[in-house]
């Protein structure tokens, strides 16, 4: 089931109104990030705690998880992740940032990211991006 309830991404990128071609990570608010990113660190420690190996486990941990996650967030009251709107895109606001700082609109070179398990942050435009969103 997992965090989506199930849904595939061709049904995320219909849902929130995306082309195929737009990256659904690059068009999460600040609560769908935060839901993707606790799903994705309490499925790695599982992983690790119970010495999970295997594909398919793997699979169905992250699954497990994420519909644990989407549980919560349901009891809390909160919004499902497929049903939050589709922001304005990172990109286009480190664009934008970029521009009003002065530097260039192109993205920072590799080795000025920080990468945290799959979600690629740049650094000077995290806080910007939260207070936008």
């Amino acid at each position: 089931m997992g965090l989506y309830g199930g849904l595939r991404q061709d049904d995320i990128h219909r849902l929130k109104g995306l082309k195929k071609s737009q990256k659904i990570l690059d068009y999460m608010g600040s609560t769908e990030l935060a839901a993707n990113l606790f799903r994705a660190t309490q499925a790695e420690e599982k992983l690790c705690r119970d010495k999970v190996k295997g594909k398919k486990a793997a699979n169905h941990t992250h699954q497990e998880v994420g519909a644990k996650v989407r549980k919560t967030i349901q009891e809390l009251g909160g919004t499902m992740p497929e049903n939050l709107p589709a922001v304005e895109s990172i990109k286009k606001i480190e664009t934008k940032q970029r521009k009003k700082l002065g530097g260039s609109t192109h993205p920072p070179k590799k080795n000025n990211r920080r990468m945290i398990r799959g979600i690629t942050i740049y650094s000077d435009l995290l806080f910007t991006f939260f207070m936008n969103t």
